[in-house]
């Protein structure tokens, strides 16, 4: 087993080297993936909705409710 450090100086120096290791995005990576999620939720949004107005026009044909 590891042996565990307790002090917190070593802990931020560890952090901050690990942190050195990752490969970050660039800003434009990152605007073109929030576009993306934000693209692909709307697109969700509009099937979800569509199947929800759509499911409860036909139930209330199937059981009658609708005037």
């Amino acid at each position: 087993m590891a042996s565990k450090t307790i002090n917190p100086f070593v802990f931020l120096q560890q952090v901050r080297a690990e942190t050195a290791k990752v490969t970050w995005p660039s800003r434009r990576e990152t605007m073109v993936s929030a576009v993306m999620v934000i693209a692909f939720a709307v697109i969700a949004m509009l099937f979800f909705f569509s199947a929800d107005i759509l499911m409860g026009f036909a139930v209330e044909k199937i059981l009658g409710l609708g005037h």
